[in-house]
């Protein structure tokens, strides 16, 4: 029997197939990770964890979970090893929301403070928005970057000095450089603060090597397992193995009921991916394919903000121009070129203008480009904005 769901699955594959693809959060799953979602596998209830998980747990709450158990266990064994870990994992989270939440559940009480990057600068909405669960349940404070946009790392630990935060918070989603995690790890360990990282873009390029690695400097690491992990939409949480009861029970049943066991295999598949020499060959090719993209935009004269990039993305600064981020997105998708408004620092327009866009180059890296082919997409979209005409008075308008 035909379906419009079907109709409308057919005509977004045509969408994906014929589009350029730079939206930095998104990815192209293998036909393995695909089939695996789509297997029986969501039939299946499992509420609770595999019996034999040695943290005192009952097991499950429903019967027929063998072969899932061993599934979630085995799903647990690749992600220790793709970032070559012995911290705890919880891999039930169905999101990097899922995840952050159920960390913050676990580790702090609402109302306790939180130190993080600022949402004007990089942040997630997870990281302290106030339209957020994360900033209407917890008292957010905000480290900034400098006038180049780095992280100010002597300011946060001057903050973190002052503060005296419950929790320390690592992480972005629009922020183009190296991220120290020593630096934040020596703040937390000064003013007796947690130390959480949320990886969730660069999470991909700590298991090629190209990113440094959080583990064994952080009591918490979430991530998604999509974006540069090339996985299924889906989180995953790692912690001490002092604190993994306390994020388990988070998990569930604190946060969340039923696992997705078909979401699970995909992530299993995508960690054996993450295992191969073809998954680090290919990370290289995003991060190259990133900095020589941000290098044609700064030689035709935009501003790239950090004036460039150490992994797979980077912010252009349409201030100089008087276009924003609104227009720039909404003129590339008739262009077949797809990307998201994104605030710059500093940033006079609300979120739903902007200031920049954020480019990525982690999706269409697996589809073959090179980075000449980036280099060609970085003119295609310049002789776009071209034709833009500046928006009226963008800089005061709110909405």
């Amino acid at each position: 029997m035909s379906s419009r769901v079907f109709d409308y699955i057919a005509q977004e594959e045509q969408r994906q197939q014929t589009t350029v693809e730079l939206i930095a959060s998104e990815n192209f799953v293998s036909a393995d990770v695909l089939r695996a979602v789509g297997s029986c596998l969501t039939n299946k209830y499992s509420e609770g964890y595999p019996a034999r998980r040695a943290l005192g747990n009952q097991g499950r709450y429903y019967g027929g979970c063998a072969v899932v158990d061993q599934l979630e266990e085995y799903c647990i064994a690749r992600w220790k090893e793709v970032f070559h870990t012995d911290y705890h994992v919880n891999v039930q989270p169905h999101s990097g929301s899922s995840a952050n939440l159920a960390a913050y559940f676990a580790l702090l009480q609402p109302g306790d403070s939180i130190l993080s990057m600022s949402l004007s600068n990089g942040a997630h909405l997870t990281h302290g928005s106030p339209v957020n669960f994360s900033g209407k349940l917890y008292d957010m404070h905000f480290y900034d970057v400098d006038e180049n946009g780095f992280i100010d790392y002597d300011a946060m630990a001057r903050m973190a000095r002052t503060l005296r935060p419950k929790l320390i918070l690592a992480g972005a989603s629009a922020y183009s450089r190296i991220i120290d995690y020593r630096r934040f790890a020596d703040a937390a360990r000064e003013t007796g603060a947690l130390f959480m990282v949320d990886m969730a873009h660069v999470a991909g390029l700590v298991a090629a090597d190209e990113h440094p690695s959080p583990f064994g400097l952080a009591d918490v690491i979430t991530t998604t397992t999509h974006k540069t992990l090339r996985g299924p939409r889906g989180g995953l949480i790692f912690c001490r193995p002092e604190l993994a009861k306390r994020i388990d029970s988070a998990v569930f049943p604190g946060t969340q009921g039923g696992p997705l066991q078909h979401v699970i295999a995909g992530k299993a598949v995508a960690a054996e991916e993450a295992l191969t020499p073809a998954f680090r060959t290919y990370i290289h090719a995003v991060v190259a394919n990133s900095r020589a993209m941000a290098d044609e935009f700064t030689a035709m004269g935009y501003k790239v903000v950090t004036g460039g990039t150490d992994n797979h993305m980077f912010l252009l600064d349409l201030t100089d121009t008087g276009l924003t981020g609104k227009q720039v997105q909404e003129a590339l998708d008739g262009a077949g070129i797809t990307l998201n408004k994104n605030c710059v620092p500093g940033d006079r327009r609300s979120p739903f203008q902007t200031s920049g866009v954020r480019i990525g180059t982690a999706a269409m890296t697996t589809r073959g480009y090179t980075a000449e082919d980036f280099r060609r997409v970085a003119h295609r979209i310049d002789a776009m904005l071209r034709t833009l005409s500046p928006a009226e008075n963008a800089a005061d308008k709110r909405a």
